[in-house]
């Protein structure tokens, strides 16, 4: 225990009054217990990994357009009203183009119905996806798309321009 120790003032003199001192507090341990705390919980935490989409994209040096038997090919043109889609090619469709919506009721039960008609029709070869999104459709709904195919399980899809001819007739549907 500590003990103050206090002068008896002689007789005679004046009371001299001292100066009381504010008593301190050494706050390094504290500090270094802070310091301590924080680099164990930024090297014991891990961080939020960014989701990635893998994508493979072609060329661009090759200029010769890829002729795809048009059997195969599914078209999804993505607008801001909603999504359409047809079955071959834009100018001799085998099935005419029907409006859905991104949902597991609108475009993954077309992308499954077409997985298991294409490969009867096309000599048993896999269904090849284009997605089209116009310049008004939404960065959400690609992505969404995308989920899509990777949902249904389709190995080949690509990202393409929208042509005008099929501009016009998304237009002229709505």
């Amino acid at each position: 225990m500590a003990e103050l120790n206090q002068k008896q003032p002689e007789a005679g003199k004046k009371k001299i009054r001292s100066k009381k001192l504010a008593p301190k507090v050494d706050l390094t341990a504290m500090v270094d217990l802070a310091f301590l705390l924080i680099t164990f919980f930024m090297l014991t935490t891990t961080l939020n990994k960014p989701h990635r989409l893998d994508i493979a994209m072609p060329d661009k040096s090759g200029h010769e357009p890829i002729l795809l038997d048009e059997r195969r090919v599914v078209s999804l043109l993505l607008t801001d009203k909603g999504l359409m889609w047809y079955h071959g090619d834009f100018n001799h469709p085998i099935s005419k183009p029907e409006f859905t919506d991104l949902s597991k009721n609108g475009i993954r039960k077309v992308l499954d119905r077409m997985k298991l008609e294409i490969p009867a029709k096309a000599d048993g070869k896999d269904m090849i996806v284009l997605i089209k999104p116009s310049k008004e459709a939404r960065a959400v709904d690609v992505v969404q798309a995308l989920d899509e195919m990777k949902h249904v399980d389709i190995k080949r899809y690509t990202i393409s321009k929208i042509g005008a001819d099929e501009e016009k007739m998304v237009l002229a549907s709505l």
